[in-house]
């Protein structure tokens, strides 16, 4: 079966400073696949390049076996993809039903049309309600979404994330910051969204990657050291030197 993403040597340089070397990255249709590194390893730079926020120095990027390098953020969400960030990137004072709704109405076809009502259109009022009760926000939907907790907001923005009906989603550090409760819950909110997903995640908590992913890769100084299985990832030498350390066990 042809990858949901797959990279093919590729390298990003900025003046004589290579950020990223070399990496190339398989991830299939389906699965949930980790990318794991220290600080400065290159992880959100990668996640730039997949999503079109960056052009690669060099290298191929497919998304489903069509070539996306070069192309811009909006090109590739149109293609499918769709991702969310480290900072919380939501429209803080309009409601959280209308940051929904705002996603919802591009997927389901809607551009930009000033004599439309969008109140009017049930296909739309459907989608965004199955996603508020989805992200367990059904009871918030009328308030500022700059009023939500921070773990609310992040739940949002997943929501938002994959509203538009993306079948690859990228989410970056989706539960940093949050607490051990309020991480679980965001976990349990992930693997039910991306069900039938391919799920790209870049996450520093350990025991959310070891949990949540089918596979993982190690980034280290732009480079991959190893994928595989969360038990050969646990049991690389090289990983455990590099990186995971005492976190392996």
């Amino acid at each position: 079966m042809t990858p949901a993403i797959q990279l093919t040597n590729v390298e990003k340089s900025f003046g004589i400073t290579k950020v990223i070397q070399n990496v190339t990255l398989s991830v299939a249709q389906g699965e949930r696949h980790a990318l794991i590194g220290p600080n400065g390893a290159g992880k959100s730079t990668t996640f730039n390049l997949i999503s079109g926020y960056m052009k690669p120095t060099a290298g191929s990027i497919l998304l489903r076996g069509e070539e996306i390098s070069g192309l811009r953020p909006f090109q590739i969400n149109r293609r499918g993809l769709s991702r969310s960030f480290q900072v919380t990137n939501v429209f803080a004072n309009m409601t959280v039903w209308e940051n929904l709704r705002c996603a919802v109405l591009w997927a389901t076809g809607h551009r930009y049309s000033f004599w439309k009502n969008v109140d009017n259109l049930p296909e739309v009022r459907e989608r965004t309600a199955q996603i508020l009760e989805d992200i367990h926000l059904t009871s918030r939907r009328d308030i500022p979404a700059g009023l939500l907790t921070y773990a609310e907001q992040r739940a949002l923005e997943i929501g938002i994330t994959i509203a538009g009906g993306a079948n690859v989603i990228l989410l970056d550090e989706p539960t940093a910051g949050m607490s051990n409760a309020e991480t679980e819950r965001a976990v349990a909110l992930i693997r039910r969204l991306t069900e039938g997903r391919t799920l790209l995640i870049v996450e520093h908590d350990m025991s959310v990657v070891f949990g949540l992913a089918d596979r993982i890769s190690v980034l280290v100084y732009g480079q991959v050291i190893a994928s595989g299985t969360p038990d050969e990832i646990r049991g690389n030498p090289k990983v455990k030197e590099a990186y995971l350390g005492e976190e392996a066990a």
